[in-house]
């Protein structure tokens, strides 16, 4: 992990003979900040894989905002562990920049609230590191896999782990697909909106729309999904793990979300899935069209 001191100790862009330019993206940049939100979304699965290890689990490691006087600064933790009441406790993992407070291999504690990354290191594989495939992202790509084996990790989309409910996009989605796995017809119609689907469907027609015409749509599409459901049976996704590498603002209640399906035969797939934020929560609409 030494080069993780590295990349998040630059504050520009810098120049380094025989390595790619590592861009250090400020906290404000958009990409970072849904980095972080990201590792707090996913942060429960990070505490129970540190409570209860596993032989596939090989690294853990939990970045922290750390503030000192005016300074304030992201530092990675290494042998990280919360106590009963959810405080962190870790070693500092990377020298720091500009604190004064803290220092390298220093053991220190801290408010979980201040938790702004976690990454641990499964079958050699990265999963969590959010901030670390943010600056990964700002990098050129023709020097991405010399980033990659500079740290000496396997860097793809990972497997996110949002909870299953419908207070996240990516968690309607995978609600939907938990109710699949389940064979739960009502719990997969409790992830839909049809109402909504038909809008967005009618949106891009160029005629007349009423309220009829959307409703009368909306019965169209919940009668179809039940239908496909009782010819086809339930798509199976027993077997699949998940990571949503981007999501798409198209307005306040509705994101597009990027999906990667990885299968057992280590193939994947891809898709675009329109989101919509709904009274009961965030619920899925069905495939988006190409994106801008």
């Amino acid at each position: 992990m030494g080069l993780l001191s590295k990349i998040f100790g630059k504050k520009n862009v810098e120049e380094r003979k025989g390595e790619p330019d590592m861009v250090y993206i400020p906290n404000e940049d958009e990409r970072m900040k849904w980095a972080i939100e990201k590792a707090n979304l996913t942060l429960w699965y990070f505490e129970e894989s540190l409570s209860n290890p596993q032989p596939h689990h090989a690294y853990f490691s939990v970045k922290v905002r750390i503030t000192d006087k005016e300074n304030s600064e992201h530092i990675w933790l290494t042998d990280p562990h919360f106590d009963d009441e959810g405080n962190l406790f870790g070693t500092v993992g990377n020298e720091p920049v500009s604190m004064q407070s803290v220092k390298l291999d220093q053991k220190i504690g801290i408010n979980r609230d201040l938790i702004s990354d976690w990454m641990s290191i499964e079958n050699g594989r990265l999963i969590g590191g959010y901030t670390i495939r943010a600056i990964r992202d700002g990098i050129p790509e023709k020097d991405k896999a010399e980033f990659d084996n500079g740290i000496g990790l396997y860097i793809d989309e990972g497997i996110d782990h949002f909870k299953a409910n419908l207070e996240t996009p990516e968690g309607a989605i995978l609600a939907l697909e938990k109710a699949y796995i389940d064979k739960d017809i009502d719990a997969a119609m409790d992830c839909k909106d049809f109402h909504e689907e038909a809008k967005s469907l009618l949106s891009v027609m160029n005629m007349e729309i009423d309220q009829d015409i959307i409703n009368e749509t909306a019965e169209v599409l919940k009668l179809s999904f039940m239908n496909s459901i009782e010819e086809n049976g339930f798509p199976d996704f027993s077997t699949i793990q998940n990571a949503f590498p981007e999501r798409k603002k198209i307005d306040k209640t509705h994101w597009v979300i990027t999906e990667v399906c990885w299968f057992p035969d280590g193939g994947k797939s891809e898709q675009l899935l329109n989101t919509y934020k709904s009274p009961k929560g965030w619920v899925v609409l069905g495939p988006a069209g190409p994106q801008e």
